[in-house]
């Protein structure tokens, strides 16, 4: 039992971000300013890099079971490597999101309280995915591999597709629910000639926690490339997300200008791929992965930039 407190803090102080969130920077539905998302993308961003101070704690007193026998400094690396890669790859994820809320016509005011549900989905499936995937990688001799093979084609296939001109079309979950197309004044079940119903935003939070889950096939695997230590891989997985909802309201209207960003993904999960195929002959520092996943980023964010204010000859 003497293991699990540190979880407890780690739920405890995401239920508190997210008490705030709700009760405090959206306890009512108006919309929110670019500055004001700006600042709370900002607020999340710097709790997730105040709670490796905590990782390093942890770590450093042997608080959890160390296999691999972490420092914390070697588990405040890896947690924030595990953080911007979840930040990366989550990159389509907002195309994706942008995608879902044109498509069922979802209004801006039901929009955070859609994305507030969908990390609370979010905490159990990232929690059962991730303990999937430690069970293959520690009972089945080369997973290590298969999930190395998995990345590499996850990249090839996200550099092919253009998730902004993706199409998700609200009739296929129609064939398996009733969904109106009504909205209820923010209810997700209605009646409508005294038939049940669920509404169009039931509809569309579906389809966020069904995708939620399809890029976690992605991000998880791409992780273990980092670190398979449970508490990083969730930890830093669960805050990259929490981070990703209030940047989606901050990027929203500005996701055409990172179109580079796309590259430094697919450069991203090639080392990751390539890292998980040769981890067994090849032990790099952590630093250097760290330092290959901002450099990417930075890169892609500058292009991304410079290209879009660079005038048209």
């Amino acid at each position: 039992m003497e293991n699990l407190w540190p979880w407890v803090v780690l739920i405890g102080y995401i239920l508190l971000l997210l008490s705030l969130d709700l009760f405090v920077f959206h306890r009512t539905q108006e919309m929110k300013t670019t500055k004001s998302a700006l600042i709370e993308t900002l607020f999340f961003i710097g709790n997730a890099l105040l709670f490796s101070l905590f990782i390093y704690w942890v770590f450093q007193q042997n608080y959890l079971p160390n296999s691999s026998e972490l420092s914390g400094g070697s588990a405040v690396l890896k947690y924030i490597s595990g953080y911007l890669i979840e930040l990366s790859l989550s990159v389509d994820n907002l195309f994706v999101i942008a995608v879902i809320f044109t498509s069922f016509k979802v209004p801006l005011k039901f929009q955070h309280k859609l994305l507030f549900l969908g990390i609370l989905g979010a905490i159990v499936f990232r929690a059962l995915l991730i303990g999937v995937g430690l069970v293959l990688l520690n009972k089945i001799s080369g997973m290590t591999l298969v999930f190395g093979l998995f990345i590499l084609f996850t990249a090839f296939k996200m550099l092919k597709s253009h998730p902004e001109n993706e199409e998700h079309k609200p009739n296929k979950i129609l064939k398996l629910f009733r969904i109106s197309n009504q909205f209820d004044e923010g209810r997700y079940t209605t009646k409508i000639n005294g038939k049940f119903y669920f509404t169009a935003l039931f509809g569309a939070l579906l389809t966020i926690e069904f995708t939620d889950v399809l890029f976690a096939l992605d991000s998880i695997p791409a992780i273990f490339a980092i670190t398979t230590d449970p508490f990083i891989v969730y930890s830093s997985n669960i805050f990259a997300i929490m981070g990703l909802r209030s940047m989606y309201f901050f990027l929203a209207n500005m996701l055409e200008r990172f179109a580079y960003l796309k590259y430094s993904v697919f450069a991203i999960l090639l080392f990751v791929g390539l890292k998980l195929i040769f981890i067994e002959y090849l032990h790099l520092p952590e630093w250097i992965s760290l330092a290959y996943i901002a450099l990417s980023l930075i890169v892609g964010v500058v292009v991304s930039i410079f290209k879009s204010v660079k005038p048209e000859q």
